[in-house]
């Protein structure tokens, strides 16, 4: 017996210690002193390669994936990514672009501003005109201003408009100002914003709009001097040259106007009259205009919010909904699920939870056939296995040797059935998956019929049935599939009908353009008669189940698996085709033989 410490391979005992007894890094224990045992000392060399060995061990173990239902899934998603945020931002930026755009008022702006010039304009030609016709004297050579009939016609003329009045003389120097008439200087300001929180909040918020908006030219700064001269303002020094000009200046914020005229006694300049307005009136102006858009806007994006909201809500809640469902059918959790049906929205997510409802269905069935498949295949193959065990079982007792040839031919027929049952079954499993990879490609349904007969022909016993094939010269009937797969159908109808009718009858391939009925003129038939039993009545609707069988008399038990026909109706399906069977009747009621009918879309009306 082993001891403890040194158990063997296999051992029940064993704690599993010792699974790497084969691998050539693993070295065998060695007797050593008093009995004991030891490992021999094998250097450093070995160490090294079973350390690496462990290593890439542990790689390999990190890179086998978990299994699909062990997998975290990573659905956990951002608030701010969801769908309903995103037709908020897109339809709230989209908004706040107009918003933005009719805010700016760049161009009204400069048209209220244009409009004050020109009314700076008529207003100085008509005080120039004035200065020009009442506050001249001298000579005609020595003609000059009048300074104090200046002053009372540029306040008269000015008092009801606020108008800051500025006359220079030809020397460059003030003569008049209005603002220094009365002895007093008086200086227009904005009043202050009224007090609270809520008039502040307005307020700063339109403040900081406002701060986004694009800024128009750049203004110079407008600097008033304590001893104004004529040079320090452009425009009047191109008045005292005769012409008419106005600049626009900045004013600790605010854009001040100013428009310069000459003052003319028959067309001699004698000075240079100077209109002053600030821009108060056009920035309330302004704000006024963006005080009703932000109104109207304020407005536009409630209404924005809510039919945001109600199209999130018509198209978000619907997909998580679809999202759930489709989340409980792949966890299996609680039986069947009922896809959400939207098919009423008619739209695209009616669209979508259709196609989900026929893929779940798809599915269920699918999972219902494979159980159903898993139970007849377990069924099948079970008795074979009942009669291979009980004749194995009996072998050992017989010694007869007559008895035992028969039960080993037993034995052969039903390994012999067994293998037919398991390539058949093979083949019918992986018939789905192979058809959904395999590429789809025009062919010639009669050229395949043809080939089939002469394959027959060619290989026929000499006592086989007579083959026919009918297709009165029909050409273009093309359809779109795996021409390898509808050939297997031919062939399994034909060997079935071979295999029943009688040795002097006739198996005949008929092929022809469907066109009895409107909604068959797009489609090809081919069928397959025979001159035997025909099927039973009652069993007509169960010859394309799996494993039925119905063969003629005389034939051995278990030559056929019964899935021959289950195939053919999967293959042709899956091209979107028909298979039937039907019975031949003569007139007197009786039958006549057997009908298999395939009928395929064409390619021109798919």
């Amino acid at each position: 017996m082993p001891s403890k410490s040194h158990r063997l391979l296999g051992d029940p005992d064993s704690t599993g210690e010792e699974e790497h007894g084969d691998d050539p890094f693993v070295a065998p224990l060695a007797p050593g002193p008093a009995g004991s045992l030891r490992a021999p000392d094998d250097g450093p060399a070995v160490g090294r390669k079973k350390k690496k060995r462990v290593k890439r061990d542990e790689r390999r173990k990190a890179r086998v994936r978990k299994p699909v239902a062990q997998r975290p899934r990573a659905r956990k998603r951002s608030r701010f990514r969801s769908l309903t945020s995103r037709i908020l931002a897109l339809n709230i930026i989209a908004l706040g672009v107009l918003v933005g755009g009719l805010l700016y008022l760049d161009q009204f702006r400069e048209g209220l501003v244009e409009a004050k010039i020109a009314a700076l304009r008529t207003e100085g030609e008509i005080i120039a005109g004035a200065l020009g016709e009442s506050a001249v004297i001298g000579e005609e050579n020595e003609l000059k201003l009048r300074q104090d009939r200046v002053a009372q016609i540029v306040r008269r003329l000015t008092e009801s408009t606020g108008t800051r009045a500025r006359v220079f003389g030809l020397d460059g120097a003030l003569l008049v100002d209005t603002r220094t008439l009365t002895g007093r200087k008086v200086q227009a300001r904005r009043l202050p914003r009224p007090d609270g929180v809520a008039p502040r909040i307005f307020f700063g918020t339109y403040d900081r709009i406002v701060d986004w908006l694009p800024d128009g030219p750049a203004l110079p700064e407008y600097v008033e001097h304590n001893v104004q001269l004529a040079s320090h303002y452009v425009e009047v020094e191109g008045a005292l040259t005769g012409n008419t000009g106005a600049m626009q200046r900045i004013r600790e914020g605010e854009v001040v106007i100013s428009v310069a005229l000459p003052v003319q006694f028959f067309k001699k300049v004698l000075g240079a009259l100077m209109l002053t307005a600030d821009t108060v009136d056009v920035d309330e102006s302004v704000r006024d205009v963006r005080f009703a858009i932000l109104q109207v806007s304020g407005l536009a994006l409630a209404v924005t919010i809510l039919l945001s909201l109600f199209l999130a809500g018509t198209i978000a809640r619907p997909v998580r909904r679809l999202a759930r469902a489709a989340d409980q059918v792949q966890k299996g959790l609680g039986g069947r699920v009922a896809i959400p049906d939207f098919t009423r929205r008619r739209d695209e997510i009616g669209d979508l939870s259709a196609a989900l409802r026929d893929m779940t269905e798809a599915l269920y069935r699918r999972l219902d056939d494979m159980e159903a498949f898993a139970a007849d295949v377990a069924h099948e193959i079970k008795n074979p296995l009942t009669s291979l065990r009980s004749a194995v079982e009996v072998l050992e007792t017989i010694q007869d040797v007559e008895k035992r040839k028969k039960l080993l031919a037993i034995i052969r027929e039903d390994v012999g059935r067994i293998d037919r049952l398991i390539s058949d079954i093979s083949d019918a499993s992986r018939l789905d998956a192979e058809l959904s990879r395999a590429a789809m490609k025009p062919f010639d349904v009669a050229a395949v019929c043809s080939a089939m007969a002469e394959v027959y022909d060619a290989t026929a016993a000499n006592d086989a049935p007579r083959l026919e094939l009918d297709m009165r010269a029909e050409n273009g009937l093309v359809v779109e599939g795996v021409e390898d797969r509808f050939a297997q159908v031919v062939r399994n109808v034909l060997t079935n009908a071979v295999s029943f009718s009688p040795p002097d009858g006739i198996v005949r391939i008929i092929v022809r353009r469907a066109a009895t009925m409107a909604f068959d003129a797009g489609t090809v038939q081919v069928a397959i008669e025979d001159d035997g039993p025909g099927f039973a009545p009652q069993k007509i609707d169960e010859a394309f189940d799996r494993f039925y069988s119905a063969r003629p008399k005389g034939e051995a038990f278990g030559q056929h698996s019964g899935l021959g026909l289950s195939i053919s109706r999967q293959i042709i399906e899956a091209h979107h085709g028909r298979i039937w069977a039907e019975n031949r009747i003569r007139a007197d009621g009786s039958i006549a033989g057997a009908r298999v009918v395939i009928r395929l879309p064409l390619m021109a009306s798919r």
